[in-house]
């Protein structure tokens, strides 16, 4: 994911408090946004089962829903 979209990513995430659908692009999961941090470019997803996870943001984009 670019610097631009992870931007509005965690814009939508944080500021909005939108959920985010995203796809691993590592491993093909899905899950939705629920934070960022900033300092180490990451975002927190929520996995369709519950679990929380965190994703680099090189490793994940943004799925259309």
């Amino acid at each position: 994911m670019r610097q631009n979209d992870y931007d509005r990513v965690c814009y939508r995430t944080e500021q909005r408090e939108e959920s985010v659908l995203l796809r691993n692009k590592e491993n093909g999961e899905i899950g939705y946004s629920f934070g960022c941090t900033q300092e180490g470019a990451t975002v927190q997803v929520r996995l369709p089962d519950g679990q929380l996870d965190s994703w680099s943001r090189d490793e994940c984009a943004e799925e259309s829903e």
